[in-house]
């Protein structure tokens, strides 16, 4: 299996690592590295992009597939090192650490509902610097997107701190906050889980990328919320800065 240095360090953005499996004469068939840093995408947050560096080549990096490995997608026309070649992979740093804010703020969000409101998720999807999340929340107080946006940049004045964990998946189960989303539960297949702790606010199984503390963040904008049938509400946000 491919090394998870996105698990393992999320600041990391460059490492040299080595192809272990590709196909040059069908590109889109992908690529797989021994390590690699590129997010596959999952959870809601979309995949890396970035570049492979090699003997004075690069190949553009602007998908992941998800098979028996993670396979990155090269840009089409652009080479294909073959396997055993050395190469340098690099993150599109600008769009990994804006996923990650968004990605954070998304839980603080998440968080801030379920304490507040006791709603849970329902549904959600982001993009660098801005996000949506759905709640099983049929009624709102008056003054509710003005009364989160203040929560949820209240927990991000906090600085709390954000830890991720992998847990054996008997004593992650037994977290009573570790599902969020209504209806869901982490792949039964999996024996260990990993959990994202926004410590005293939320604690829940995720696998994506995070910051270190709330602070880092930044300034959270609640810019809509909208009724989503009976039974649901979608509130939209944006990083503001």
């Amino acid at each position: 299996m491919t090394e998870r240095l996105d698990w393992a360090d999320p600041t990391v953005r460059e490492w040299d690592c080595t192809v272990v499996w590709s196909d040059p004469a069908d590109p889109e068939a992908g690529i797989v590295l021994d390590r690699s840093a590129f997010y596959p995408g999952g959870g809601g947050q979309p995949p890396d992009h970035g570049v492979l560096l090699w003997e004075g080549v690069q190949t553009r990096i602007v998908d992941t597939r998800k098979r028996d490995e993670f396979y990155l997608v090269p840009a089409p026309e652009d080479p294909v090192p073959a396997a055993g070649t050395t190469v340098r992979g690099a993150l599109d740093d600008a769009r990994r650490s804006s996923l990650m804010r968004t990605h954070s703020g998304l839980h603080i969000l998440c968080g801030a509902v379920f304490r507040d409101f006791g709603a849970l998720v329902t549904g959600g999807n982001m993009q660098p610097g801005e996000a949506r999340m759905d709640f099983n929340l049929p009624e709102v107080p008056p003054g509710f997107k003005q009364t989160l946006e203040d929560a949820v940049n209240a927990e991000i004045a906090a600085d709390r701190k954000i830890v991720a964990r992998v847990l054996p998946r008997a004593e992650a189960l037994e977290i009573p906050t570790l599902v969020r989303t209504q209806d869901a539960l982490p792949p039964l297949e999996n024996p260990e889980i990993r959990v994202i702790d926004i410590v005293g606010l939320d604690v829940q199984a995720d696998g994506g990328t995070h910051v270190a503390s709330t602070r880092q963040v930044g300034r959270v904008e609640v810019v809509k919320v909208e009724s989503k049938g009976r039974q649901n509400r979608r509130v939209r946000i944006r990083i503001a800065d």
